[in-house]
């Protein structure tokens, strides 16, 4: 720009030097022609100004395409740079199609068109498969409620203790049959002698949900004939084994693995079990039994709740 305008100056200078010896004429035709003299340099000077503002603009656009095409070339090698370092870390190259500057996008033609039409026809005319309506599922049928339902079965007392923070448990370990023995929670002290306990064949509920009682937790329940009289543990046939089954004729033995709580079943059932006159522990008169072995009694306690 300043190589511009220096090329300009002696030019600029002339024309003033000549606008200020004119100036020292008085007459008014001097005026005037000293007033179109500074209006034609005007002129001049504008077209000269445009002049040097074109080619600055030239000069300006020129350096903006080489400083593109740099920074270009500087993208590119940046570019194969990263290739390199990934390929060298073993990071799989998959290759971009580039578009060629000449390419110029265009619509779809007619021609693409209808064939793209054709196409749709053809798929909307291919016949679709049926779907298979999807047979209802039956809904699970509930279980009664009755002693079906509960998993009693014989058991051994192995070891009892009393609960070390409850006056009124035992601690009982009781063999039904499985792995190990079950930890059982029994609010027999006030009832049952202790002595009375140790070695002795009881009747466990075995599949009612696991419940802490002062810090240990009881997995079972001896199953006792209760009335205002007192408690006693119920005894089961002569010649019974641990994990032996009890059963209900009448009643299909089909116990929960665990019952849930809120369905209260345990809850429902207990109103029905009692004593009879031959001190057998029935279900709605029906003596409980193991199969081929006999049936389960009280020791003195007939007609009295089960529980």
């Amino acid at each position: 720009m300043s190589a511009l305008i220096n090329n300009y100056f002696p030019f600029f200078r002339s024309r003033i030097v000549q606008i200020l010896k004119m100036s020292g004429k008085s007459s008014i035709e001097q005026v005037k022609a000293n007033a179109n003299l500074a209006k034609n340099t005007i002129e001049e000077l504008k077209n000269e100004l445009k002049i040097i503002n074109n080619e600055y603009n030239n000069i300006l656009a020129r350096e903006l395409l080489e400083e593109n095409a740099r920074l270009i070339q500087a993208v590119e090698e940046a570019k194969k740079h990263l290739v390199n370092l990934e390929v060298k870390k073993g990071i799989k190259q998959i290759p971009v199609p580039t578009l060629d500057s000449n390419i110029v996008l265009s619509t779809p033609s007619s021609i693409d068109t209808q064939t793209q039409c054709e196409d749709v026809k053809i798929k909307e005319q291919k016949p679709k498969k049926e779907k298979k309506a999807k047979e209802p599922k039956e809904a699970p049928q509930e279980l009664p409620i009755d002693i079906g339902r509960l998993d009693l079965r014989i058991g051994k007392v192995e070891d009892v203790q009393r609960h070390p923070d409850a006056d009124s448990l035992y601690v009982l370990k009781i063999n039904c049959g499985e792995e190990k023995p079950r930890t059982v929670c029994s609010g027999l002290v006030k009832h049952v002698p202790i002595e009375e306990l140790r070695d002795r064949a009881v009747i466990l509920l075995c599949n009612l949900k696991p419940v802490k009682m002062r810090g240990i937790t009881s997995e079972a329940m001896v199953m006792c004939a209760s009335s205002e009289q007192g408690v006693e543990v119920l005894c089961p046939p002569s010649g019974s084994q641990p994990g032996d089954l009890l059963e209900c004729d009448g009643y299909t033995r089909q116990p929960d693995p665990v019952m849930n709580p809120k369905k209260k079943i345990f809850e429902t059932v207990a109103p029905d079990l009692h004593t009879n006159d031959l001190l057998q522990a029935c279900y709605k008169g029906v003596p409980w039994k193991v199969m081929d072995k006999g049936f389960c009694v009280a020791k003195t306690l007939k007609n009295v709740p089960v529980k």
